[in-house]
C-alpha cells in the first residue's frame, strides 16, 4: 500500500491514494495506521478519491475532482478538518493531480465544497464560517469553563480559561466531559488564553484542543476558526483576521461576512510503502 506522510502545523496524517476507491478501507485498518508505536502514526488518515467513485462525494463530482476522505486515528469518520484540507490540497498539487484554476484549487468534503490557493509556504482553505449557536460546559477533572459551541461543518465547543490558570497546565490525557444533549455525535474542545499583540491581524489567542476521535492533537483547523469567531465575537467584532497559535505553530483566521479563510503551513515528510498485514490486528 503506498502512503505519503503531510502535516499542517504538527496535525499530521496518513495519506492513501485511491483515485478509484478500489481500497478496501476499514476503521481497523485506520486505526492501525495511525498506531504510532506499531503502526505510521497519524492524528488521522487522507484518502485521495475522485469525487465520482465515492458516495459521499458524488453530489459534488461536477464541481470538484476530488473528494477528501478524512478518518480520525480511531476509525470513526469526521464531516471536516481544515489541517487535513490542507494538506490534501499540497498532496494534490505536488502529485500533479490537480492545478489551481483561477488561482484557487476546488475540493470535495463531507462538509461541503472546500476551495484552496496557495501563498508561497503557506496553503488557505476557504470554509463556512464558523456558526455560534449556543452555550455548553466542558469538565477536566475538577474544573468545569462554560463556553461557546460552534459549528465549522463540525461542532466544536470553545472555552476561556481564567487568568489565574495556565494553558499549557491542562491535563488533556482525557477527553473533556460535555453535555450529550448538547453534542450527541461528540466535540472537539478548545481551550483559549490570550496572546499578545501581533502585528497586521485583530487579535492573538493561544490554544490547545482536544478532538473527538484522536485526542490532543499539536492542531486544529477547524477548531482554530471557531476560537477566531468567538474571539472576535468578544471583542465586538463581526470579521477580521485572528493570529491563532496551536502547539504545532501558528496559524492565520480571515473571517468575512460570507466566509473564513484558514492559512499556515502544509507540509509532506515522506512517502513510501506499506504491508498492511504487518499491521496491529
Amino acid at each position: 500500500m503506498e502512503f505519503t506522510k503531510g502535516h499542517g502545523t504538527g496535525n499530521d496524517f496518513v495519506i492513501l491514494p485511491d483515485p478509484d476507491g478500489a481500497l478496501d478501507l476499514t476503521p481497523a485498518l485506520v486505526a492501525a495506521l495511525c498506531d504510532r508505536r506499531r503502526g505510521l502514526g497519524g492524528d488521522g488518515v487522507l484518502r485521495v478519491v475522485r469525487a465520482a467513485k465515492h458516495p459521499d462525494g458524488a453530489a459534488l463530482a461536477g464541481e470538484a475532482e476530488w473528494f477528501m476522505d478524512y478518518w480520525n486515528s480511531d476509525g470513526s469518520f469526521a464531516e471536516m478538518c481544515g489541517n487535513g484540507a490542507r494538506v490534501f490540497v499540497r498532496y494534490l498539487l505536488e502529485t500533479g493531480l490537480a492545478a489551481p484554476s483561477g488561482g484557487t484549487v476546488p475540493l470535495a468534503t463531507r462538509a461541503g465544497l472546500v476551495r484552496a490557493r496557495v501563498e508561497g509556504a503557506d496553503v488557505a482553505v476557504e470554509m463556512r464560517r464558523p456558526r455560534l449557536y449556543a452555550t455548553a460546559t466542558a469538565t477536566l477533572g475538577g474544573l468545569t469553563l462554560t463556553g461557546a459551541a460552534a459549528d465549522v461543518g463540525n461542532p466544536h465547543l470553545v472555552c476561556a480559561l481564567p487568568a489565574s490558570l495556565d494553558l499549557g497546565g491542562l491535563d488533556l490525557t482525557r477527553a473533556p466531559d460535555v453535555d450529550p444533549s448538547v453534542f450527541p455525535a461528540g466535540v472537539n474542545v478548545e481551550f483559549i488564553s490570550p496572546g499578545e499583540p501581533v502585528e497586521g491581524t485583530d487579535g492573538h489567542v493561544l490554544m490547545r484542543v482536544y478532538e473527538r476521535g484522536s485526542a490532543e492533537t499539536l492542531s486544529c483547523g477547524t477548531g482554530a476558526c471557531a476560537v477566531a469567531a468567538v474571539a472576535l465575537r468578544d471583542a465586538g467584532r463581526e470579521t477580521g483576521t485572528m493570529t491563532v497559535d496551536v502547539p504545532g505553530g501558528r496559524l492565520t483566521i480571515t473571517i468575512t461576512e460570507d466566509t473564513c479563510w484558514l492559512a499556515g503551513p502544509a507540509v509532506l515528510v515522506a512517502t513510501g510503502e506499506i504491508t498492511p498485514s504487518a499491521l496491529p490486528a
